[in-house]
């Protein structure tokens, strides 16, 4: 029998895109930067990483990773495609239609998916279950910016939660890679909630 050479776990490049463009994402939500850089991050980092993380997990039978890094991975270039129309082609969103309201009731689809994702993040482990818990949050967070208009109430508050939710994202890369690295885990990732 022929020795199968291990393959490297997806998840490490999906997590550092979903990580890396969330984390900026709320840099813009706090007013320290732009959209233009996270447009770019959003088509290629949290878009198309994520995309090649997803089809991978595929491959590797793990219906998890697959829906979640696929449809995250098209939520940023989504979002990436809203920007790009709002910034580069004056008065699009007027002749597109989009309004504040729509781009709420697009965040309401994706914190609906995030809540089937949340659920199964409990049988995961605790750190993915954490990750999933404040994404969760920040969607409704987000949902409440838009269609209740709670921006100054509640778009720092979110952002807060989000550079959380993408911190622990990068824990769970970190602690695959090193794991592998060292030949044992190095970063706890913590016990399912569910068995």
């Amino acid at each position: 029998m022929a020795d199968v050479k291990p393959m490297g776990n997806p998840a490490v490049v999906g997590l550092a895109g979903f990580g890396l463009t969330t984390m900026l994402l709320q840099f813009h939500n706090l007013g320290w930067m732009g959209t233009g850089t996270i447009f770019c991050t959003a088509m290629f980092v949290g878009g198309l990483m994520q995309f090649i993380a997803g089809f991978q997990e595929f491959k590797c039978g793990n219906n998890f990773g697959y829906s979640a890094f696929c449809t995250y991975g098209g939520f940023w270039m989504a979002l990436g495609s809203i920007w790009f129309l709002a910034d580069a082609v004056p008065d699009t969103w007027k002749h597109l239609g989009i309004t504040t309201n729509d781009i709420g009731f697009f965040l309401v689809g994706f914190t609906l998916y995030t809540i089937i994702m949340w659920i199964g993040s409990m049988r995961v482990h605790m750190a993915m279950f954490l990750t999933f818990t404040t994404l969760l949050l920040g969607f409704i967070g987000l949902d409440l910016v838009f269609l209740a208009g709670m921006k100054a109430q509640l778009l720092k508050i979110t952002a807060i939660d989000l550079i959380v939710c993408a911190s622990l994202a990068w824990y769970m890369m970190a602690a695959a890679i090193y794991g592998q690295l060292f030949g044992r885990p190095i970063l706890p990732v913590g016990k399912p909630l569910v068995n």
